[in-house]
């Protein structure tokens, strides 16, 4: 995770900011925003000249918008929802802020259309809720250092990925997760883990980047790759299912972290459908690539799920 050089600005000036930009998007008018001449600017991972994509075709903010920041970093992201005409969108944005300028750009926005294969549930855009708890400013016996609130959330991928049941960090007992607006997990983040229903996840590339420590909100960019070749396979409990992922496909998000209490009390994330692998303009060294050659990414039995397991 890069830390600006630049001198720093505290949370009120960026979410100060993160406002005037969502009123600047509206109304298509980057003009009253200090945006820098070199500013950087992606939409679902596609380097655009600033402004175009949604920046011309949104017509409607309907929120409520959650908004956090990182002084250390310089960022500042918002979940938030919109309407391009009547076509509804879940909206994740990121700045990163230098000397008073906005310099990086970045938006992940879901709409029906870009989660329609596999079918994925997408919330009603009106409707959009945010876990009370993401927004709370923590008390300072709540609060993890960055290092450990991002080892917390990290954790969580390390769960999702090649998911055998094994759980790899904690969750609050009422850590819901939000996913383009729809409550996903509605028993609880850690029961579909504690079953394995997402073995078919081969691996999640990711990296962080930004940190309120503050509220404990972790922001990460990433994939969730699937090779499509497992069909039936088997959970902790014995029983079967079939996977949605029948060819090479790639989910991309943005995805956020509520650490409390050293274990995740909110999840909530922006994705969409991707090539196959596809990657970020925004990569750097830093990325977890979570490569692991002895998987099986075929196997139906939990017992076989590793190359060379007796």
């Amino acid at each position: 995770m890069e830390v600006a050089e630049a001198a720093r600005h505290d949370q009120a000036f960026l979410e100060d900011l993160a406002g005037r930009y969502r009123q600047a998007y509206v109304q298509h008018d980057p003009r009253p925003l200090p945006v820098a001449e070199s500013v950087r600017f992606t939409e679902n991972n596609v380097e655009l000249a600033f402004p175009d994509g949604s920046w011309e075709a949104v017509t409607e903010e309907l929120g409520p918008a959650l908004t956090f920041s990182d002084p250390v970093t310089g960022c500042v992201g918002v979940y938030t929802a919109i309407m391009m005409n009547d076509t509804p969108g879940f909206l994740t944005i990121r700045l990163r802020v230098e000397s008073g300028q906005i310099t990086e750009i970045e938006h992940m926005l879901s709409t029906r259309r870009l989660v329609s294969a596999p079918p994925t549930p997408f919330g009603e855009v009106r409707e959009l809720v945010h876990q009370p708890v993401v927004a709370a400013v923590l008390d300072p016996n709540q609060r993890s250092s960055r290092a450990e609130a991002l080892h917390v959330a990290d954790g969580y991928f390390a769960t999702l990925s090649r998911n055998d049941g094994t759980l790899h960090t904690s969750f609050a007992e009422t850590c819901y997760r939000i996913e383009n607006g729809y409550q996903a997990a509605p028993k609880g983040a850690a029961a579909d883990f504690l079953l394995g229903r997402y073995r078919f996840n081969e691996r999640v590339r990711r990296q962080w980047v930004m940190v309120d420590e503050a509220r404990g909100i972790c922001l990460a960019r990433g994939f969730i790759d699937h090779k499509g070749l497992m069909h039936k396979y088997e959970l902790t409990d014995g029983s079967m299912r079939e996977s949605p992922f029948r060819e090479p496909h790639t989910w991309s998000f943005l995805e956020m972290f509520k650490v409390q209490n050293g274990e995740i009390a909110a999840v909530e994330a922006t994705f969409i459908g991707s090539p196959y692998h596809s990657r970020t303009p925004w990569a750097t060294a830093a990325e977890i690539q979570d490569r692991d050659d002895t998987w099986n990414g075929a196997a139906v039995l939990l017992a076989d799920r590793r190359r060379g397991q007796s």
